[in-house]
Order: structure tokens, then sequence, then C-alpha cells
């Protein structure tokens, strides 16, 4: 990457993270790799022992600290109002498309805890162009402010809203999908599996990049990946903790899908499933696709090789070739699903 030495520098001073990571694993891709030992280096505190509010300054930091072009859009809010609860929408728009456009939720990743449109602009907008469609990220709660499930339930109640009201913004929400990054993803194949559950609203894709589907942390991805990655064990482990503590909310399937049974899993839009090869939550991933499929669920499994956890939203490697093309794949699935 051009500038990938000051964007490293940059990144170094924004993350708070501490050196007593491994390093990085030598299948990753060098840019990624670079980003991998510029961050290892780092002699802060790991994320799961800061407060929540540093932690989100950290993400926060990093992602304004690369500079890049970003995809032209319309951005608005809007505020609704579902079952007396107030929830706040970023909508985006391809930029100076006028009618009647389909659109897909975005639910944002960051660990239930860290993230925002700020930082997750880039990648929105990315599927926005790439699509042709309309992004509505949903501001929901994070934790440890709300526990399980009221994110959950703001991000179906929100995609409820946009399927019955779509002609308040723009949108047919006859043509309605979903999308999220890591536990984002999680929340995306809840909302669809709550939707079916429900019988409303009718769903056309999923979108799940590199999710969260279980809270296990004893698989293959999470013994090899532990440290050194970005994503630790540690880390997802404290995420989780401020999500819920109690074992069987943990079991529920609208908090660990992959605990959902093929025939719970069956009539479930067609799915798309990014992992990550270095990455922790690679095999959850994997086999929530793999379990999508024995369901008779239309699914599209892909591994990219040499990235790590939330190669697709961080701004530090997202001109790297095979994010490009990830990026690229997520959203001509969007564009072919929503015609």
């Amino acid at each position: 990457m051009k500038t990938l030495s000051n964007v490293l520098a940059g990144t170094l001073l924004a993350l708070s993270i501490s050196s007593a990571f491994a390093a990085g694993d030598s299948g990753v891709e060098h840019n990624t790799q670079a980003f991998l030992d510029a961050l290892n280096s780092g002699t802060g505190k790991p994320i799961e022992q800061l407060s929540p509010k540093d932690a989100r300054a950290v993400l926060v930091g990093a992602q304004s600290g690369v500079k890049l072009t970003l995809p032209k859009a319309d951005v608005s809010e809007k505020t609704i109002k579902v079952d007396g609860q107030s929830i706040s929408l970023t909508i985006v728009r391809p930029a100076s498309v006028k009618g009647t456009l389909p659109v897909f939720m975005f639910f944002h990743g960051g660990g239930w805890v860290l993230g925002d449109f700020q930082t997750h602009e880039r990648l929105v907008r990315d599927l926005v162009a790439g699509s042709g469609a309309v992004a509505v990220f949903v501001n929901y709660t994070p934790s440890p402010e709300a526990h399980y499930p009221t994110a959950i339930n703001q991000a179906y109640a929100a995609t409820r809203w946009v399927a019955e009201h779509g002609k308040e913004i723009n949108v047919d929400g006859k043509r309605l999908a979903v999308a999220g990054n890591s536990v984002g993803g999680n929340m995306a194949a809840v909302v669809a599996l709550m939707a079916k559950d429900k019988g409303t609203p009718a769903l056309r894709y999923q979108v799940l990049l590199w999710p969260v589907t279980d809270a296990n942390f004893n698989t293959a991805s999470y013994d090899q990946y532990a440290e050194g990655h970005f994503l630790t064990r540690n880390m997802m482990k404290w995420f989780w903790d401020n999500y819920t503590t109690d074992a069987a909310q943990r079991n529920e399937i609208y908090a660990s899908p992959l605990r959902a049974t093929t025939e719970q899993l069956k009539g479930l839009p067609p799915a798309l499933v990014q992992t990550a090869s270095a990455d922790v939550l690679r095999d959850e991933g994997e086999a929530y696709a793999r379990k999508l499929d024995q369901a008779g669920v239309p699914v599209t499994a892909v591994r990219y090789n040499g990235m790590i956890h939330d190669y697709g939203l961080l701004n530090v490697v997202s001109q790297v070739p095979a994010v490009r093309s990830a990026m690229l794949q997520a959203s001509e699935e969007l564009k072919t699903h929503l015609k």
C-alpha cells in the first residue's frame, strides 16, 4: 500500500494494545502483516483492560487516522419509534440517485461494545456504491449500557420498520437484505432467524462478514490465533461478558445462531459467509455456513487466505487486493439478490 508506513505510524499511536502478543503468522498477507507488526509492538493495555469509553476511542482513532477518499454517497439521519422506543438510523444512499431503491440493513461490529457509523462508514459506503442499494445503518444501544437481547431486538425492530415503512425513506421494503460484520454478522444472522420465526419481514439475502456465531472459545482457530492477530481470545471473551454472562442466554439461538438446529435454519434467505484464514472466528463462521447448507439454504462460503479479523473494516488494509475483492463480492451478491 502506497502510504502504508505513514498509516501504520498513525495506527500505532492510536492503538492501545499490549505488546505481549505473539508475532503474526507467516501466512498473513504482507501489508496486513506489517499492520500486525506495528500493532503488536505497542506498549499500552489490551482492549479488554480498558473502560468501554477508552476502548471505543481506540477504534475511532485507528480508523480516523487513515486518510482515504470515500465513495460518494448521500447520508442522512432518521429516528424511528417502535413500541415506544426510539431507534436511530443512518441512511446511506448512492450519490445523487433518485427514485425508490432496494435496501439492506447494516449492523456494525465491535464486539457489541465498540464501533459506530464513523468507524464503519468506509465499509458501508463501499457496499452501497458497489450494490446500488441503500444501506440503513442501525445505531443500536451498545454494551455494557445495554445487555442481550436489547441490541438484537432493536436490530429486528428497525428491519421490520424498513420493510413496512420503506416509502418514508424512499426505499423498497420488499427488496430487503441484512448485512453485518463480526458481531454485526451475528446480528444479521439472528435477524434473519427472528424474521423467519415471526413470519415477517421477508428477506432476500443475508451477508455475514466474518461473523460471530457461537459463544465458544475452544475451536481450532481460537487456539491457533488466540493472540497476535488483532482480535484475541481474551478480547472476544470480554466482548461476550459485556453482552451477556448468562450461560442460558448464551445458549439461545438469538445469541449463538450456530446452536440452532437444521430444522430451525430451514427456509432462511440465501447467504454469503466470508471468513478470514487468520481469525479466531474463522471456524464458527464456516461451521454456520455448513449448517445453513445442511438445512437446504443456498449459501456461498468463502475463506480469504492471508486475512485477519475485520479485514474489510480496517481502513489501514482497505486497499489490499484481497480486501477489495471481498467487498466487490459482497456488493455484487447484494445487487444480484435485490434486483
